[in-house]
């Protein structure tokens, strides 16, 4: 999540840029035009490039956070979010800590090391710590070392991701050649999504060199 938001089009992979535009001026009913106005390896190496913003305090994106709709409307949807998880029932992080065994804190120092936050945490829920809201702990969470987001929210992650792959039949009981055929399996098994981006988009291919993972930032190029 990124405070700042941008799509910038990279001309020829990378060599110069032609066009940038933020958030909002690719969002919603703009983005067709906007796609139908680029080239397809632009695009994809504009996201490529891109680092994503770390999951956390302070890296709300400001754009959501005074979002516009289409009719003139604008409201915060950090602040909408937090709403949400109330007015449904979404327990609060303790208790949700609680719930999926990893135990209660009992200080907002637990939470996090970083002795700025603990100080507005227990100022903005008056010392109590059973109040902090679940995606504000989450976000305050000190992250295992390695990992992208909080340990929390990667035992809710891991436990989703896994149960959708195994309710999904072409992962489990029919992955197999009878209904792939071997050939599919083949194909499945020596192809990845940098194949397919190469096989694509061609020219591509210098800004993919050395990367091993598609969905990792790639190398910016002529820079």
């Amino acid at each position: 999540m990124l405070r700042n938001p941008a799509l910038s089009r990279k001309c020829s992979v990378g060599r110069m840029s032609i066009q940038k535009n933020n958030l909002f001026e690719v969002a919603g009913n703009r983005t067709r035009t906007l796609v139908e106005n680029l080239e397809m390896p632009d695009l994809f190496y504009s996201f490529g490039v891109t680092h994503p913003g770390a999951i956390t305090l302070y890296n709300y994106p400001s754009f959501l956070q005074q979002l516009v709709r289409d009719n003139g409307e604008v409201f915060d949807l950090a602040a909408v979010d937090i709403l949400r998880d109330r007015e449904r029932g979404v327990p609060r992080y303790n208790d949700f800590r609680e719930l999926i065994g990893r135990g209660r804190v009992k200080s907002f120092e637990e939470i996090t090391d970083n002795e700025k936050w603990v100080k507005e945490l227990r100022e903005v829920y008056q010392n109590n710590i059973d109040s902090v809201d679940l995606m504000v702990g989450m976000f305050a969470e000190n992250p295992p070392t390695g990992f992208g987001f909080s340990d929390t929210a990667f035992r809710v992650f891991i436990l989703m991701a896994s149960r959708r792959l195994k309710s999904d039949r072409f992962f489990t009981e029919d992955y197999r050649a009878e209904i792939y055929t071997k050939f599919g399996l083949d194909w499945i098994d020596n192809n990845s999504m940098l194949t397919v981006l190469r096989r694509h988009y061609p020219s591509l291919s210098p800004a993919l060199f050395s990367v091993e993972n598609a969905f990792a930032p790639w190398r910016k190029v002529g820079q």
